[in-house]
């Protein structure tokens, strides 16, 4: 009779820990979903990595944007993708004798004089490429964090250093931006080298997809790698997160560029931790049922 009793109340026992606990889809739902990132800037809405850009992420609430950082022939930090000026600003007008148009033969008086937003339409007429000190102020401002990319830093040498420097005087270098604001990437493993051994505590992550049997050596470095997402698996994600960063925490992945709902659910799946994303409204709204 005892045994019975026994039986019976481990049976009840066990048919209440199946309804308390969640099934495998259940918890599928409940995991955090990726974190969206405005691609420098919202910037199908808005000329790319102009301040016009940064406010327009802001809103869509969207709270984390990524630019990229390169330096004047002067030697000033501005926000800009290529190292030519050809495609987002009116250079060849004001400037046409100064072929090849590179950022880095003309000052940042020069630059402050170009339209970086007529390209993109009529609206935006007379935005500027703006300082990376411009930029972050605003990003401040807005209460965004910020993935900031260093760009071409084989052409800036000392470029890391006078980033940090910058960041340090604005106040993105304490605990609270470190932990939570803040994270630089690269394409190049030697300059997130630099980062990780001028400022250990920053957050960084490696632009591309090494080989599996690599990664290990970016763990000593990366606190994420940030692949195409066009390149990415489940299997690969799942490898990069058994590895732990120089942080102490599990690898993540962001995938760029993403801007349609179909690739946004996809990679989704493949469980990684960021979208990167041109259109980050559109990236938001398919994750929401996830």
């Amino acid at each position: 009779m005892y045994a019975r009793a026994l039986a019976a109340l481990t049976t009840a026992l066990l048919a209440t820990m199946a309804l308390l606990t969640p099934s495998s889809d259940a918890r599928a739902h409940t995991d955090p979903q990726p974190t969206v990132i405005a691609h420098r800037g919202a910037s199908a809405y808005a000329p790319e990595n102009t301040l016009a850009a940064v406010d327009r992420a802001a809103a869509l609430g969207v709270g984390w944007v990524e630019n990229d950082v390169q330096r004047t022939r002067d030697g000033r930090l501005v926000v800009i993708h290529d190292d030519s000026l050809t495609r987002t600003t009116d250079v060849k007008k004001v400037f046409p004798g100064r072929s090849p148009w590179k950022v880095k033969d003309l000052t940042a008086a020069e630059i402050a004089r170009l339209d970086a937003g007529r390209w993109f339409g009529p609206a935006y007429a007379g935005a500027r490429v703006p300082t990376l000190e411009q930029y972050m102020r605003r990003v401040e401002s807005n209460h965004q964090n910020l993935l900031l990319e260093i760009k071409n830093p084989e052409l800036y040498p000392g470029v890391e250093e006078q980033i940090l420097k910058l960041l340090g005087d604005l106040g993105w270098l304490d605990r609270e931006h470190l932990a939570h604001r803040l994270i630089v990437q690269s394409f190049s493993a030697d300059s997130l080298r630099t980062v990780h051994g001028l400022r250990p505590g920053i957050r960084t992550g490696f632009l591309g997809r090494p080989s599996v049997a690599d990664l290990h050596t970016y763990a000593a470095f990366a606190d994420e790698i940030n692949p195409s997402n066009a390149s990415l698996s489940r299997a690969y994600v799942s490898t990069v997160h058994a590895l732990t960063g120089p942080h102490g925490s599990p690898m993540k992945v962001s995938a760029w560029t993403v801007d349609d709902a179909a690739t946004a659910r996809r990679v989704a799946r493949y469980g990684v931790d960021g979208v990167i994303s041109n259109k980050p409204d559109v990236v938001r709204q398919a994750l929401s049922g996830c």
